[in-house]
C-alpha cells in the first residue's frame, strides 16, 4: 500500500501587511494559524513576495520580527525544525528580491533532507536554520533576481522580482520548491491595447528563464512546484471587448505624444451610465460584484496566460475568486480595489512530473484542496493561496 504524507504549499504576497503595520498582520498570521491547524501538514512551505512592503527601506527592521515570530510562536511548536531564507539586504540593489521562503518540519517526520547547492549533496535537516540578508552564504537556497538586460529594447522599469529555490527529499521523494515573483501590469491603459498584452510577454521571457534554470545541467533535473505571485493577468482587452460590447467609449487623450490618459465607457441609451473607466491604474467597473458570483467562474475564460506554460507546468482546477487586488479596509474584506481588473496572480503550480507524487485520495475523492487563506478577512490586497494534499513517499 503507498504511504503518503500531508503537505501544506501556501503563497502569500504580504506588501500591504508591511505598508499597513499592526493593522492587518494579526488576522493574517491567526488565519495561517487556522489553517496549519484544520489540515495538520507535516511538511509547510510558506513563500513570501514583497518583503517589507513599497517602504522596505524603513520597514525592515520589523521583517525579522515577523518571520521570527511565526517561527516561535505557540501554534507553530510541534514543528521543531525550520529553514528561513529572507532576502532583506535591499542595500545590495541589484541581487535584492523582497522574496522570504519558509519551510516547517514536524516533530514526527523522521526523514528529510534539504539540498546544499555549493558542495551537490544532500544534508539532514536539523534544528532551525535562518537565513537573513542577502543569502550569498546560504548554500541550501539558489536565489536571482532577473536581470537588467532581460528586455534592453524595452522600457520597462527594472524591479526587485526574481525567484529562489530550494530542492528537498522526504522518505526518498525528491523535488523542487520554487518561490516566484514575476512582473506586473504598469499600466491598464497598455494592457488592453493589444491580446496579449506586452505585459504577459514580459513574464514570459522571465517564466521560461526559470524554467531552463530548473532543467538545466547544473543539477540533477527533480519534480518540482513553483508558487508565488505570477502577476497572471486577464486578457483585458479581450475583457473589456465583452464587459462593453453593448457601450460607446471616449477617449481622452494628453501631451504632445497625444497619449491615452483615459478610457470612459458609458451605455448608449439615453441615461448614459457609466460601464467602465479605465486609467493607469484605475479599473473602475461598476458591476464588480461579477467577479465574486460563483468565485468569478465566468471570467476564467480570459484567464488566458496560463496557456502559454501548459508543455513545461499544470494546475489544479481553479474554485476560488480572483487573489487580486483586494481592499485594504477592514470592513470590505471581500471588495476588490479599483486599481487593477480582479485577477488571479497568486498561483500553485507544479511541473508533470510531480503531479505523479501526488496522492489522489480514494475514488471520488480529490484528495488536493486548493484555496484561498482568510476568503472573508481582511488579508491586504492579495489573498494568500494554498495547495494541500498527500505527497506521495517511497517507504522509509
Amino acid at each position: 500500500m503507498a504511504s503518503y504524507l500531508n503537505v501544506l504549499l501556501v503563497t502569500a504576497n504580504v506588501g500591504s501587511l508591511f505598508d499597513n503595520l499592526g493593522e492587518i498582520e494579526r488576522d493574517w498570521l491567526r488565519e495561517f494559524y487556522k489553517t496549519v491547524h484544520r489540515h495538520q501538514p507535516r511538511f509547510i512551505a510558506l513563500h513570501c513576495q514583497e518583503v517589507g512592503g513599497k517602504d522596505y527601506e524603513l520597514n525592515m527592521d520589523h521583517v525579522e520580527m515577523f518571520f521570527r515570530n511565526i517561527l516561535f510562536s505557540e501554534e507553530m511548536k510541534d514543528f521543531d525544525r525550520a529553514c528561513v531564507y529572507v532576502d532583506k539586504d535591499f542595500k545590495i540593489k541589484n541581487n535584492f528580491t523582497a522574496l522570504g521562503s519558509m519551510y516547517f518540519i514536524h516533530k514526527s517526520l523522521k526523514q528529510i533532507y534539504h539540498y546544499d547547492f555549493k558542495v551537490k549533496e544532500f544534508k539532514a535537516v536539523s534544528g532551525r536554520n535562518i537565513h537573513l540578508g542577502s543569502l550569498d552564504s546560504a548554500a541550501t537556497v539558489e536565489k536571482e533576481r532577473f536581470s537588467k538586460n532581460f528586455w534592453p529594447d524595452v522600457g520597462f522599469k527594472w524591479s526587485r522580482k526574481g525567484y529562489m529555490r530550494t530542492r528537498w527529499i522526504i522518505h526518498n521523494r525528491g523535488f523542487d520548491l520554487v518561490n516566484v515573483h514575476l512582473f506586473h501590469d504598469a499600466s491598464n491603459i497598455v494592457a488592453c491595447r493589444t491580446s496579449p498584452s506586452v505585459y504577459s510577454g514580459n513574464r514570459e521571457k522571465a517564466f521560461r528563464y526559470i524554467i531552463n534554470r530548473l532543467s538545466d545541467n547544473r543539477y540533477t533535473p527533480l519534480p518540482f512546484f513553483m508558487f508565488g505571485d505570477f502577476n497572471f493577468r486577464l486578457d483585458t482587452r479581450s475583457l473589456v471587448q465583452a464587459l462593453c460590447s453593448s457601450a460607446e467609449i471616449k477617449t481622452v487623450k494628453k501631451g504632445t505624444n497625444n497619449e491615452e490618459e483615459k478610457m470612459i465607457y458609458k451605455e448608449k441609451d439615453s441615461d448614459h451610465k457609466l460601464v467602465l473607466r479605465i486609467e493607469k491604474k484605475v479599473f473602475e467597473y461598476q458591476h464588480q460584484a461579477a467577479f465574486r458570483e460563483e468565485n468569478g467562474k465566468a471570467f476564467l475564460k480570459y484567464d488566458k496566460e496560463i496557456d502559454r506554460y501548459n508543455d513545461v507546468v499544470g494546475e489544479e482546477e481553479i474554485q476560488f475568486p480572483p487573489s487580486y487586488p483586494y481592499s485594504e479596509d477592514y470592513s470590505q474584506p471581500t471588495q476588490f480595489m479599483n486599481t487593477r481588473c480582479p485577477a488571479w496572480c497568486d498561483r500553485v503550480l507544479l511541473s508533470h512530473s510531480a503531479r505523479h507524487i501526488i496522492h489522489r485520495g480514494e475514488e471520488g475523492e480529490s484528495g488536493v484542496i486548493y484555496d484561498t487563506l482568510g476568503s472573508n478577512v481582511c488579508m491586504g490586497d492579495h489573498k494568500p493561496v494554498f495547495m494541500f494534499f498527500g505527497l506521495k513517499t517511497n517507504g522509509h
